[in-house]
């Protein structure tokens, strides 16, 4: 039995949480999915954008692999540290 290895059955997940924003008072709204569920992303890639008063932010993957479950639609408002998304890495 291995320890403290992923192996491909249980692919490595990450999740993605709307950071603290700096806009105190603001509703931050999900503005636009730019990669779609299902999708392969590169580490860094935009793949959502968020806005906050008049600022548009990007929230970029944290990693390389697939994006497999986005947890909030276009439209709705998020609070910092509410997960949005996750991705499952590659090795």
């Amino acid at each position: 039995m291995q320890t403290g290895t992923q192996t491909d059955a249980h692919p490595r997940r990450e999740p993605l949480a709307v950071p603290e924003c700096g806009v105190m008072g603001v509703p931050v709204r999900v503005s636009l999915w730019l990669v779609r569920e299902g999708a392969d992303v590169m580490a860094g890639d935009r793949v959502v954008e968020l806005l906050a008063g008049g600022a548009i932010i990007d929230l970029e993957s944290p990693v390389a692999g697939r994006l497999v479950a986005q947890f909030v639609d276009e439209d709705d408002v998020v609070t910092p540290g509410t997960v949005i998304a996750e991705f499952e890495a590659v090795p």
